[in-house]
């Protein structure tokens, strides 16, 4: 219950573009470690970009 109300807290909604967290304390939520760091991301899309690419020659092989 305690991770579905951090989760409902911590969203921003996209009539007001702010959390309710946010709304109530005039703060953002704070939970000790970040979740916006962008090295995650960029190895998420590199990866998703690989597996792309064997897609697309499995493709390629199956044809011929």
């Amino acid at each position: 219950m305690a991770l579905a109300k951090f989760a409902i807290n911590n969203k921003a909604y996209s009539t007001t573009k702010v959390s309710s967290f946010i709304m109530s304390y005039g703060r953002e939520l704070r939970i000790g470690i970040d979740l916006r760091r962008k090295g995650k991301m960029e190895k998420v899309m590199e990866f998703a970009e690989k597996i792309r690419k064997v897609q697309e020659a499995g493709a390629v092989l199956t044809k011929v």
